[in-house]
């Protein structure tokens, strides 16, 4: 096995794009991103400490309920753009050469013979 992949002769690399800045900017964004849908649930649990009536409720339920379902729903649409812009970033690489794979009725279909 003299190499693994091949490159094509000849292929031009493309220039990195704005994925290579969408993916240095993603860590970032997941972690403002849960910081930020986290707070609300933060807030009304801050806020039930000093009024006991809102802890009482499902306020604070429904709240974290919500809290959780848009921080999940955030990393799914984190994930989503960052394999998007990883996919581009490996297409936009230089080509290989697939290996030759012999056809065993290459002129005429199989069914076809006199």
């Amino acid at each position: 096995m003299s190499r693994l992949f091949n490159r094509l002769p000849g292929h031009p690399r493309t220039p990195a794009g704005r994925e290579r800045q969408i993916l240095r900017m993603l860590p970032k964004a997941l972690l403002i991103g849960t910081a930020l849908l986290a707070l609300p649930s933060l807030a009304v649990r801050g806020a039930a400490l000093f009024n006991p009536l809102l802890g009482a409720g499902s306020l604070v339920m429904s709240v974290d309920i919500y809290s959780v379902s848009l921080v999940v729903l955030h990393w799914t649409v984190v994930f989503t753009v960052g394999l998007s812009a990883f996919i581009v970033m490996v297409m936009k690489g230089p080509g290989y050469v697939a290996d030759a794979y012999p056809l065993s009725d290459a002129d005429t279909p199989a069914g076809d013979k006199p």
